[in-house]
């Protein structure tokens, strides 16, 4: 039996390098899928599986693997699939910390997407950093937009930075994050992931594709997650771009756990299991008001208290 780690998924097949950094197009032992995996993929990047090989029929010494086993997760980045037969999609497991790929333009990141993105991390406790990319197109009024965004995350206590291929911005940055650590990349289709990730490791070459002009969104250029090793130390993951992202469901008591400022101030609630909706004497809708608790942050939590709201389209 070997073990191995998950570095590309590929429909139901897995690319599993071993302890010897030999690569084997794995798939899962047959009676693997009936158990009770509520996700759409059993198996994820990132995953610690064991397996074991078999020669393929013929003359050539060709060997697949069949993974019997995967290893427990110290944690898992998530979102909600699109399939209602499922609950969820893993995007990747066993990580360091995530990048989140924003742009203001071609295509638009909405302040819902980046939300959600950041709860979901924040539940799995999952370290964030925002990344702006694309500097180099925008004009005076995206660069205002670009400012107040990154005065915002960085008040709520996250890492931003500003990076654009074009300039070498940022990269520097990006390198000095990532070394010998296990990285994954998101966001929307077209905010430039796979640019990024060729100017972080040359000879990659992944495909890039332009921002469709009819509707201003971005082409999925990357269909598998895969993940790549770095020359200066540790793993990238690219992933599909996400058009949209769903939070699980969560009791409502515990959404506010996830965001950061939201739940700071609740201490300060006149009622212990207040929800900050409709209750009087709540300290985050006081927040709120006198601006200390940004409008959209709170617009976000709000979206996801409401059952109904649960997928909402990032666009």
């Amino acid at each position: 039996m070997k073990k191995g780690l998950v570095i590309k998924t590929t429909g139901n097949w897995y690319s599993v390098k071993d302890e010897n950094n030999l690569i084997f197009e794995c798939n899962i032992k047959g009676n693997f899928r009936i158990k009770d995996i509520k996700s759409t993929n059993p198996i994820a990047i990132g995953d610690y599986v064991d397996f074991y090989t078999v020669k393929q029929p013929g003359n050539d010494s060709r060997e697949t693997g069949i993974i019997t086993e995967i290893h427990e997760r110290k944690n898992y980045i998530v979102r909600r699939s699109q399939n209602l037969s499922k609950q969820a999609h893993i995007i990747a497991a066993n990580i360091d910390q995530a990048f989140l790929v924003v742009t203001i333009d071609s295509p638009v990141t909405t302040t819902t997407f980046i939300d959600r993105f950041l709860a979901s991390a924040e539940a799995y406790r999952i370290p964030v950093t925002l990344v702006f990319n694309k500097i180099d197109l925008y004009n005076a009024i995206q660069k205002d937009i670009l400012k107040k965004l990154k005065t915002l995350y960085e008040g709520i206590g996250y890492y931003c930075i500003s990076t654009s291929v074009i300039n070498n911005t940022g990269i520097t940055d990006l390198h000095s994050l990532m070394a010998g650590k296990i990285n994954v990349l998101n966001g929307h289709s077209g905010v430039g992931k796979s640019s990024l990730i060729n100017r972080l490791q040359p000879g990659l070459n992944l495909k890039i594709r332009e921002i469709s002009d009819s509707h201003n969104t971005g082409k999925h250029t990357t269909t598998n997650s895969e993940m790549y090793e770095l020359d200066f130390g540790g793993f990238i993951i690219d992933t599909p771009g996400i058009k949209a992202y769903g939070m699980l469901d969560m009791e409502a008591w515990e959404i506010s756990h996830y965001f950061r400022e939201i739940f700071k101030v609740s201490k300060n609630c006149a009622y212990k299991n207040c929800t900050h909706t409709h209750e009087p004497e709540c300290a985050v809708k006081q927040e709120v008001i006198i601006g200390n608790i940004a409008e959209s942050r709170y617009i976000s939590y709000l979206g996801l208290l409401e059952k109904d709201e649960k997928y909402r389209l990032g666009y």
